[in-house]
Formats: structure tokens, sequence, C-alpha cells
């Protein structure tokens, strides 16, 4: 059982440094080296004493899909892996650190998070946690608090969680607008994203607002014109929340085929609250990733396993929701490739913690812990098309997180403990 199939990357999609996939193809059974031209005069660290590495590459150490090394040592120079094997085989560098027994993964990819928000939704989470069940309306609370906020405070808030995020090993994260649902406020809610991630996702298709309700085919056609225009600069990916009670099939592969016209790559919030429509046209439109995943037909799980749009689960909503878990189980065994992330946002996943959802996809949603720290890496990267973030190998981004345990199995064996003890983000050392 391996923890999904490795993606092909479109022709559409920006390609990583190749670099990266040449020492991939370079890489011999227990280490392997790459010297980037960039690097000539960057200052090389060795980290070393690592109990056990994570690397995602499986031809490298117990030649599992996690590529485990034990014993193990990673050089970094300038912002990039160079080197990755046995301790005892480490090349000479002009500084050491001294892992201490400890195990080193790659920093976690999260793929999916809503950053870009204002207000507070404690009184309706405490209503539903009292019995009252979750519906997609609350998503209108947090729309008024966005609007009303200024750039400063939005930006703010986004640094805060995304420090949050980063104390618990998150190195590349995705994130959302959808909380504005004007032209001029989810323009600005990318604007404000896209200077600090270069993984933007315009959702103005979260929900119909307030004020078009009784003319949803109007605010598709603001979501596909006016408002897209504004949008497509600021992000790579355009998302829409393809549910009852929000966008049906028609409107979904509407709003998803105007992105693509512009260049924008698809996302679908797909079968989270029902079955539905989600899942087959993210495939049909060759979404990098179909979120949620919540309920699935036969059908569903038949086409994610024959097509390679990642099936990405995001257990703090079930949490939060008191909602049935998505089955990982099934969907591994069929061949589908899964990735963890946390959905953080204000209503129905306030999570920054990608350990805590892994910890919560071993014990609830039939995973692995290899599986489980696999698609919280690897898993997100491939949720982003992305090959240089989520592995610890040559040409890769030295996006390293070290952990307070000797195994990465401690993320799930220790839940709730904050095991992270160091991160390493572009090569520079940051927690």
């Amino acid at each position: 059982m391996t923890p999904g199939r490795p993606p092909a990357r479109p022709a559409s999609a920006p390609e990583p440094d190749p670099t990266a996939d040449q020492a991939t193809k370079d890489a011999m059974s227990n280490a392997t080296t790459v010297s980037p031209a960039h690097s000539a005069s960057t200052a090389s660290t060795l980290i070393t004493n690592i109990a056990s590495l994570v690397t995602n590459d499986p031809s490298l150490g117990d030649k599992s899909p996690l590529g485990l090394v034990q014993d193990a040592a990673v050089v970094i120079e300038g912002d990039r892996v160079v080197w990755t094997g046995d301790q005892s085989k480490a090349p000479a560098t002009d500084n050491r650190v001294d892992a201490g027994g400890r195990a080193v993964i790659p920093g976690f990819v999260d793929s999916h998070s809503h950053l870009v928000f204002a207000g507070d939704r404690t009184q309706e989470f405490n209503a539903r946690m009292s019995g009252r069940p979750y519906s997609a309306g609350g998503i209108r609370t947090t729309v008024a608090a966005t609007r009303a906020a200024s750039d400063e405070e939005l930006e703010a808030n986004l640094t805060r969680y995304l420090r949050e995020a980063l104390r618990q090993g998150t190195t590349t994260f995705e994130t959302k607008s959808g909380y504005g649902l004007t032209v001029e406020d989810e323009a600005r809610a990318l604007r404000i994203a896209a200077a600090h991630t270069d993984e933007v996702t315009y959702l103005g298709a979260h929900i119909v607002p307030p004020d078009l309700a009784e003319d949803p085919a109007a605010y598709v056609a603001l979501v596909t014109g006016e408002m897209l225009d504004a949008c497509a600069p600021y992000a790579r990916w355009i998302d829409v929340f393809c549910e009852k009670g929000a966008f049906d099939g028609d409107q979904a592969r509407a709003i998803l085929t105007a992105g693509k016209a512009r260049g924008l790559h698809p996302r679908i919030h797909a079968n989270q609250l029902s079955y539905g429509p989600g899942v087959q046209l993210a495939v049909e439109l060759d979404a990098a990733s179909a979120d949620h995943c919540t309920h699935l037909t036969d059908a569903d799980v038949d086409a994610l396993a024959d097509g390679r749009t990642v099936a990405t689960l995001l257990p703090g909503a079930e949490f939060s929701t008191r909602a049935a878990w998505p089955d990982a189980r099934r969907l591994l065994d069929a061949g589908v490739t899964v990735a963890l992330s946390t959905d953080c946002n204000p209503g129905s996943s306030f999570t920054s913690s990608v350990p805590f959802c892994v910890a919560l996809a071993v014990r609830d949603m039939g995973m692995t812990p290899d599986e489980a720290v696999w698609s919280a890496t690897a898993g997100g990267a491939a949720a982003l098309r992305r090959t240089d973030v989520g592995r610890l190998t040559p040409g890769a981004y030295a996006d390293l997180t070290l952990l307070d345990a000797p195994s990465h199995v401690h993320l799930a064996y220790r839940p709730g403990v904050p095991l992270v003890s160091g991160v390493w983000r572009r090569g520079e050392r940051v927690v």
C-alpha cells in the first residue's frame, strides 16, 4: 500500500527549478548530491545526528514512499537541499547543526486555507457544539466583518495565523479570498495574500452574497466577468464551493471555465456536505485538487483514481462540525493521491495545526502514520502541483521541520503535544 500516486504536472503549470527533477533522477540509494550554480558563493550547512529523516523519495533509505533514512544528515546551500543521506558519508560544510537524535521531516504543505478575514464566530461554534447543525450560512457573518475591516487589519490577521502555522512546521501554504464577495473586497484580499505566498486562490464563488441572493445568475456573471478581471492578476488558482446552498454543477463549471480562460487553474470545494457533482467536475476540468471529499460514490472514487486530481482531506472541518469523517482508507486503497490540510477558517475549521490534522487522520480516517505524514507534505505539494516542496532531496527547497521526537510517528502517537522544535524555511532557520 502506497500513500497515493505521484501526480503528473500539466503543461500549463509553472515548472519547478530544473535542478530539482534532475537531482531526483540522479539520486543514489542512500545519499546523493547536487551543486546548484547559484550556490557557488553560499555557505553550506550540515544538519546531522538525525535519528530518522523523511525525504519522500522512495529511491532513498528504506525505499518506502517516505524514503526514510536512519542516522541521517542533510546539507543545505542557500535556499536548497544539496545532499541527503547517511550521516557517516556527509560531505564537509561551512556550518554544522546537531539535531540531537531527533526526527526531521519536510515542512508541511498546507494546500487549503482561508486566512484573509476579520471577525470571530465563537458564538456560532458554541451553538453548534450545543446541538445546532452546521450550514454554510455562517460565512455571511465573516463576509460582513471582512468588508468592514481595513487593509491593515486584514494583513495583521493573516500574518498572525501564518506565524502560528510556521511555529507548527508549515512552510508552504495556499490561501483564498472568499470573504469579500465584491469586486473591490475580493481583489484586495488577493492582493494582501499575494504579498505572503505565491499560492493564492480566487474564491469569489464562495457563496452568493445576501444582496444578490434572489439573482444568483447575476452574481455568477460578476464572478466570471468584472470580478475575475480584477482578481486574476493576483491569483494562481480559481476555486468554487460546489454545494447545495452555494453553487450547482453548471454554475461551478461556468466559473472554473472562465478562470481557466484567464490562466487560473481550477480547485474545487467538492462533496463536503452532501453527494454532488463537484468531484466529477474536478476530474473533468483537470482540477489540481478536489477538497473535502466527504460524501463520495464509487464513481467519484473511480474518477479520482483514473485522473490526476488530488483528493484533499480536511479533518479539522469534520472535527469542528461533528460531521462524518472522510474515508481516507477507501481513497488510498483505490490508488487516489491524498493530501491533508487544515482548512483554517473562522467558521468550520479554526485550526492552523497540520500536526493536529495528522493525528485526526490517523485516529478517525483510517490512515497510517506514514500515509498521513506523506499526505501533509508530499500530498500537499501534489495538490499544488509542486515538486520543489514537500520533500527533502537535492534541488528541493530547504524547508525542514525538526521534531522533538525520534520518529515522525510521534505526530500521531503524541497528539496535542507541541513536538516541533525547529523549522527551516528556504534554508533559513525561522523557529
